[in-house]
């Protein structure tokens, strides 16, 4: 090992895959530490679930998208936990279970910053940094916008960083310090912040319309959501608006999608790598209400149409797109067809909407939480 690697200062990033959204901001902080800071750092990617949790615990990532479709039992558990004495019961029940598979990684993952992504790991694995003497900074980044579970909050991390200003009452709530709090936003990948080239440009190199609204249709990595259902109402309202189309995984779905006789110029992709481009060359989105996506849509200047959230742990999302003028939720297709022809046929109200994302985005989020990071790790320089 040479000199310079042995230099290195090692981050553990902690996560699992119970949703998309952990994973990809330790990617999106890795990344900008790295165009920040380059050669100064390496990473250890942690899914303390999978990697680290007993039975059935370790069964979390696979369960996931089962248990947050049985909303009514999801709600009920994440409304009846989000309180901060009753977490404190919670973990000091499982505390006999899982501390030793917490000192493991403890032992197997030696750092100096451990950041989580995820709320649920950071009391526990903080009493078991404690109990075995270990003395490294802790910083978690939270990542949900606004409804966020007190499981995220504890005095003994050293500094909790969180995206908006409305999740500050939150972290309140959950008595936490106000000095150990920090606004920053949520970590986006860097190819959602750089502009790469203007819309027009962007929709000539797709072979988009350049002369109509571009309306982008959503559901995540899986595809997952009304989209079928959407997309036929959006063609046979026949709407002055071209229509793009994001599958992703979903074959069967964008099989469907490219046998419709399409009224309206359509596109259909599956899972797809431009997707910034996509946004920067739509006028609107119409997606679930996750914290990634919003973000990245206020980025992009798109008004936003929310259809579907994940009771609970989404519902200020939605509050949030809406107070602040940046959107409109319509969990029914028929409403969304109302939304688009209003916004299709009224350019001023798209202009405003445009104004209010732009206010709200914060692009710069993945490197000012990369510079705080590089702080706890050189105090002197």
């Amino acid at each position: 090992m040479s000199k310079r690697s042995k230099d290195k200062k090692k981050i553990t990033f902690l996560f699992s895959d119970t949703g998309g959204g952990h994973r990809s901001a330790s990617e999106a902080i890795i990344e900008a530490l790295d165009l920040e800071y380059p050669g100064v750092f390496e990473y250890q990617l942690v899914d303390f679930f999978e990697d680290y949790s007993p039975p059935p615990l370790n069964l979390a990532a696979p369960a996931y998208p089962i248990m947050s479709r049985l909303e009514y039992l999801w709600e009920l558990a994440f409304k009846i936990s989000n309180d901060p004495d009753r977490m404190r019961v919670i973990y000091s029940t499982l505390w006999p279970y899982i501390r030793i598979n917490l000192y493991r990684l403890l032992e197997d993952h030696p750092c100096d910053l451990f950041l989580s992504v995820h709320p649920l790991i950071n009391i526990p694995l903080l009493r078991a940094m404690k109990k075995k003497g270990i003395h490294k900074p802790y910083i978690i980044v939270v990542t949900d916008l606004v409804s966020t579970h007190a499981a995220w909050y504890t005095n003994d991390a050293d500094l909790v960083i969180i995206p908006t200003e409305r999740a500050v009452q939150r972290a309140l709530k959950a008595n936490m310090k106000p000095e150990k709090l920090k606004i920053i936003g949520l970590p986006v990948a860097n190819r959602f912040c750089v502009t790469s080239s203007d819309s027009v440009t962007l929709r000539k190199q797709l072979g988009w319309p350049e002369d109509k609204v571009i309306t982008l249709l959503i559901g995540g990595g899986e595809g997952m959501g009304p989209l079928e259902e959407i997309a036929k109402k959006i063609n046979t309202s026949c709407l002055d608006t071209t229509l793009v189309v994001v599958a992703g995984r979903n074959k069967k779905l964008k099989d469907k999608l490219e046998n419709i006789d399409w009224n309206i110029p359509a596109f259909i992709y599956g899972f797809v790598k431009e997707m910034p481009d996509f946004m920067r060359a739509a006028n609107i989105l119409v997606t679930k209400a996750g914290p990634g996506t919003i973000s990245e849509a206020l980025i992009a200047g798109l008004q936003i149409i929310l259809y579907h959230l994940i009771p609970g742990q989404e519902e200020g999302n939605v509050s949030y797109v809406i107070d602040e003028g940046a959107g409109i939720w319509a969990p029914e297709t028929e409403d969304i067809i109302h939304i688009l022809e209003d916004w299709i046929n009224h350019p001023e109200k798209r202009n405003q909407a445009v104004m209010n994302a732009r206010r709200l985005a914060r692009p710069n989020a993945s490197r000012d939480i990369a510079h705080v990071i590089y702080e706890y790790l050189f105090p002197s320089s």
